[in-house]
């Protein structure tokens, strides 16, 4: 349905914009009828023309955001329009004015959506009669209410976002949920996503976990897989039920496209999309150069290629004998062959039916090795389980898909429209779906392969694989899980690259066969179930991890691969940063060997670490199902078997007290980092022909991070893209905005990405190298070298091109007047970074203090008016001390280690007057309805006056009383331990408390009886107010906490306080101070490790000792918990500042 935009005049009276009307109406129209569609009576052929509007009124008023009602106002009108209703109208006015009267506002946008049919029915019968006339007419051309697609992956997608202070489900943390298997109890299920939902997750994440698809820890003995396997009738409906604890809980939920990691489906062994190899044999033929017989390895597979070469050395090779890993032994050695490049020669037309051949190759000066490559279907399995009994497929297990073709993904989605998708399950994915997914691939193979490869490689370089394929026997398998199992024959050229050419390209392919299977199993996700597809791209396999993922709707990238690199983030979020994806999402919090042991700051700092990086959306690493289960004691089903975190369900003491808080804080950056458009500095080239799966850091000087420049990184393949383009001087002018380009010294460039750079710098983008000329990128036969070497001698010649010493980039960016969007000033190290909303109206950067606390200034371009958004409360106050310079707003900061400042950026009118130079006496202020400041004034030394944007200098008042420290806690210790039936893990805990009188706040590991304890601490203590007038002035006060260690909560004569900022806890008690005795408790809950660790012995998790127990051969030791350190209650005094 397309509309006809307002005219200026037609704006003016709606009360819109003149700028971006038509933008405002056409995402509003689009949100509009997402949300009509969710109510079925909605779908009413006789639907009337003002029920339109006084819907579209009704959401406006409920949004809450901003005043939105103008904006619906006119949508409802447009609408209106298109079905026939007279916009100039003498009852316009009429209409909306009765819709305003007779639509209650009180309720939240969520509510609305979930309003009965009954309840809306009721909302029209109360308009006037004369509004109710007119049905709605033209129904063909305009037909009523058509699901909308929710499809759109860019920046610009209208969602339904909430508002900051409570933002949308869509856009909170998700779950990554651990089904042990469809055997379990639905009520359960349902019942722990809702329990995820209430303290603040958004959903699940959906995961048929089979104890890692049975290769962790083997089937338990009871269950039975065939009747409770993926796509059984008895996983259907599970699945329903997850689906309706979503939509009755007002979720959303992501959903693995297969058991375990989603890489595979049940199949019949016949089934050509199922994951292919390619194994090879060989045989010394000597100098002589006859061979007459059966070629090696016949029969192993389908022949694809007999090659010959002249060997002119070998090498045996030993190699670090490794102790198991996560993912098996370590291979000890491999064979280095050194072959005559012109030797090699393709013999495959020559071999029989009954696999001979009869070769006489020119005399050698030593041998020649005969190589034959077979193609076949190893039948790897996602979820290893067979039953011979059963006939039907879902009964043995799940098969790993061809991941370089789009056959691999039919297969997958074949089995979802045969086995899964009845019109009830697919309608409540419509409604409460949000990603189909896909985690990070770790299938192992001898060599990446599909069919279609040699064809897709002769289209992409115009020379054939086969003659070439001994040089890909090492090396080309999962770069990561088989690190140590790389392949046992490795062979070289003797040519300059050494062969190197043919690996790149043969990778460049593996390339495009990847890219046909994610863009056939996002496009089938869209079409078929109107929902889109998110998948850890390409990363483990021998690939350019970033030239795939704009092929996705929302790439994902994770915590414990990454190793909370920034660096490394940059390298994932460049591509989906200028492809102008709105989501990059994060499987956040998988740490080794810190199962029940993850306190919420070490979360949030990988949190904050990877959204610096790029990342804006985190799915945790996970959920556990709290029931009971085969083979299992308490605590109950812990995926990985204790070997990674975390065990997120109400068994941990922090779920019901502290976490939400975490989730909170999460869902507003998450809000934030989803709104509007991120900009990023600086663009780095990073061509690979294999992504390392550890993710170094390639920008290896300090330069860009001290000075405040965001960077990210690029793939010459991702200039192709059709966002890739230049304007006013910057690349990605619809994204990132890139200002200009890094080439470090230490790279590799491509001919093609040569002329990509020099028509760049042609257009005016700056491009600069640093440390030294590139490296050649080689491909084929290296015959581009010369012409690459010529292209940098040309480009180092353009006008646009520089060329600076390694570290000095930041130092040539200043000297271009190219200065970063936050540019900072601090003693430590600061990340950043700055997105703008055009369409709402708040830019902000985003400030995070890595590590060490550390003091400095941020200076950002704007004109508008800076607040303080906290992530922590969801409030939004003036910025009351900053300097303006020019066009610029200087920002001083003082943060602690891990903390985060958020400063918006809005047109709106803040206080008349703002502190311009502070005193360390400040702790805090507001700002009045009036315009004018109160500033928090606590006792200091420091005698330096205030000063005042209107020019002013204050005096610091003086005679504060001053800060004290609480003293003679006591604390009450809430054990939490295993029930006496050990069998029965649905329980949560048996519970008992102990007393302990503390002169001091120390880690509850060095309180006699709490060593070994774990549960909740309730620490109490009192103090009085006001202070003695002898000791000073008060007006009220801060209690200021140490660096909370997991969670804590602070209740202050029995109210419970805003949510504290885990990293610098303080908050400002005055509304609940009275005269005489005040109570402060501090609730704080602990990790359950120092209780479990005891008992890990008498622990089983599926018919199981935890691997942990076995794979480690000392247990983490005891953590620090409860509350530690100093509680200090700080006296201020209140100073009004008038303009």
């Amino acid at each position: 349905m397309s509309l006809m935009f307002m005219d200026e005049d037609e704006a003016k009276g709606a009360g819109l914009p003149r700028e971006n009307t038509s933008e405002l109406v056409q995402n509003w129209y689009d949100a509009a009828l997402f949300f009509l569609n969710e109510a079925d009576f909605m779908r009413n052929p006789d639907f009337k023309t003002v029920q339109v509007i006084a819907i579209l009124l009704g959401l406006a008023k409920n949004v809450g955001d901003f005043d939105l009602v103008p904006v619906l106002q006119a949508t409802g009108i447009r609408i209106g329009q298109i079905l026939g209703m007279d916009s100039k109208s003498n009852h316009r006015f009429e209409v909306q004015m009765a819709a305003i009267e007779h639509i209650s506002g009180e309720n939240l946008l969520e509510d609305f959506v979930l309003t009965t049919d009954e309840a809306l029915a009721n909302i029209i019968s109360q308009l006037p009669s004369y509004l109710l006339e007119g049905a709605v007419t033209d129904k063909e051309q305009y037909p009523p209410w058509p699901v909308i697609a929710d499809t759109n992956d860019q920046t610009d997608a209208p969602v339904n976002r909430g508002s900051f202070e409570n933002p949308a489900a869509r856009l909170r943390p998700r779950f990554r949920y651990w089904l042990p298997d469809a055997s379990v109890d639905a009520e359960i299920v349902k019942d722990n996503i809702k329990s995820a939902g209430a303290i603040g997750a958004g959903g699940v994440e959906f995961l048929p976990f089979y104890n890692y698809g049975g290769s962790l820890d083997v089937k338990p003995a009871d269950a039975d897989w065939s009747k409770y396997g993926f796509g059984t009738p008895s996983y259907n409906k599970l699945f329903l039920a997850a689906l309706k604890a979503h939509k009755e809980a007002g979720l959303a939920m992501d959903f693995a496209m297969g058991p375990n990691q989603g890489q595979g489906v049940p199949a019949n062994p016949d089934d050509e999309g199922l994951m292919w190899d390619l194994q090879s044999s060989s045989v010394t033929i000597p100098s002589s150069g006859h061979f007459a017989g059966v070629i090696p390895g016949w029969g192993s597979g389908e022949l694809v290629a007999l090659v010959s070469a002249e060997v002119l050395a070998s090498k045996n090779h030993s190699l670090a004998s490794g102790s198991p890993s996560f993912f098996g032994a370590a291979q000890t050695w491999y064979l280095e062959l050194t072959l005559k490049n012109s030797s090699l020669t393709e013999w495959t037309d020559k071999v029989s039916s009954s696999g001979r051949v009869s070769l006489d190759l020119p005399l050698a000066q030593s041998s020649y090795r005969l190589f034959a490559f077979y193609q076949l279907q190893t039948y790897s399995k996602n979820l290893e389980y067979t039953n011979s009994e059963t006939k039907d497929i879902t009964g043995n297990g799940s098969f790993i898909v061809d991941h370089y073709s789009a056959r691999g993904a039919q297969t997958i989605t074949k089995f979802w429209e045969t086995h899964l998708l009845d019109s009830e399950t697919s309608e409540l994915l419509k409604e409460v779906g949000n990603y189909g997914w896909e985690d990070s691939i770790e299938i192992t193979s001898t060599m990446a392969w599909t069919p279609s490869l040699p064809t897709i490689f002769k289209s992409k370089y115009g020379y054939d694989l086969k003659t070439f394929l001994p040089l890909l026997m090492y090396g080309d398998n999962n770069i990561n899980t088989q690190s140590t199992k790389p392949g046992y024959t490795q062979c070289r050229l003797n040519t300059p690259d050494q062969g190197l050419g043919y690996i790149n390209d043969f990778r460049g392919a593996l390339v495009e066969g990847y890219r046909n299977y994610l863009q056939e199993i996002t496009g089938w996700i869209n079409s078929k179930l109107s929902l889109q597809m998110s998948a850890q791209v390409s990363y483990n396999l021998p690939m350019d991890m970033e030239a795939n993922i704009p092929f996705v709707n929302a790439p994902e990238c994770e915590s414990l691969q990454f190793g909370n690199n920034v660096d490394g983030y940059r390298q994932f979020a460049g591509p989906a940063h200028l492809s102008g994806k709105r989501v990059i999402s994060n499987e956040m919090g998988a740490m080794m060997l810190e199962s029940y042991n993850y306190p919420h700051p070490e979360l949030l700092f990988s949190i904050n670490r990877a959204v610096v990086g790029g990342v804006n959306q985190v799915v945790l690493h996970g959920q556990s199902y709290t029931g009971n289960y085969y083979g299992t004691t308490w605590p109950g089903y812990t995926a990985f078997s204790y070997l990674f975190s975390d065990s997120y369900s109400n068994k941990q003491p922090s779920w019901d007290h502290g976490f939400g808080d975490v989730l909170n804080y999460i869902a507003r950056v998450q809000y934030l980092q989803q709104s509007g458009i991120p900009r990023t500095d600086i663009a780095i080239y990073n061509k690979v022909s294999g992504t390392n799966p550890n993710f170094p850091t390639l920008y290896s000087s300090d330069d860009l991070v001290n000075s405040g420049y965001s960077y990210s990184y690029l793939s010459p393949d991702n200039f192709a893209l059709p966002e890739a383009t230049i304007k006013n001087g910057q690349l990605g002018p619809k994204g990132p905005k890139y200002k200009a380009l890094v080439i470090t010294g230490n790279s590799n460039l491509t001919l093609e990405g040569a002329q990509y750079l020099r028509k760049y710098a042609r257009a005016g983008f700056p491009v600069i190298l640093s440390g030294g000329d590139p490296g050649f990128y080689a491909s084929y036969d290296s015959r581009d070298r010369a012409s690459v070497e010529k292209a940098i001698s040309v480009l180092k010649q353009s006008k646009n091109v520089y060329s600076v010493a390694a570290g000095e980039v930041a130092k040539k960016l200043h000297s271009l007047g190219l200065s970063p969007r936050v540019s900072v000033k601090t003693n430590g190290t600061w990340y950043t970074t700055w997105r703008e909303d055009t369409v709402h109206g708040m830019d902000h950067a985003f400030v995070f203090c890595d590590t060490n606390a550390s003091t400095g200034s941020v200076s950002i371009l704007s004109k508008k008016t800076p607040f303080l958004l906290d992530p922590w409360t969801g409030d939004k106050k003036p910025l009351l001390n900053y300097q303006r310079k020019d066009d610029s707003v200087i920002i001083p900061l003082s943060l602690a280690g891990n903390q985060t400042v958020i400063i918006g950026f809005q047109d709106e009118s803040g206080p008349k007057v703002h502190v311009t130079q502070i005193s360390s006496a400040v702790l805090g202020g507001d700002s009045t309805s009036n315009g004018d400041i109160v500033l928090h004034i606590s006792a200091s030394k420091e005698s330096k006056p205030l000063s005042l944007s209107n020019g002013k200098h204050i005096k610091v008042p003086t005679g504060v009383a001053s800060a004290t420290k609480l003293s003679n806690w006591t604390l009450t210790a809430e054990h939490w331990e295993a029930p006496q039936n050990m069998s029965d893990a649905s329980i949560i805990a048996d519970k008992h408390n102990t007393t302990h009188p503390l002169s001091s706040l120390i880690s509850w590991a060095q309180i006699e009886g709490l060593k070994n304890a774990s549960g909740l601490g309730y620490y109490s203590t009192t103090f009085s107010w006001p202070p003695p007038k002898s000791s000073g002035k008060a007006d009220g006060a801060y209690l200021v906490l140490p660096p909370i260690k997991h969670a804590a909560r602070l209740y202050v004569n029995g109210h419970q306080l805003p949510p504290l900022d885990l990293a610098a806890p303080r908050a400002d008690v005055a509304p609940y101070l009275r005269v005489g005795q005040n109570q402060v408790t501090v609730v704080a809950p602990t990790t359950m490790w120092n209780y479990i660790r005891t008992i890990l012995g008498d622990i089983k998790n599926s018919d199981a000792a935890p691997l942990l127990s076995i794979l480690s051969p000392t247990l983490p030791p005891r953590s620090d918990n409860g509350l530690i350190g100093e509680v200090k209650l700080v006296p201020y005094i209140k100073l009004r500042l008038e303009a």
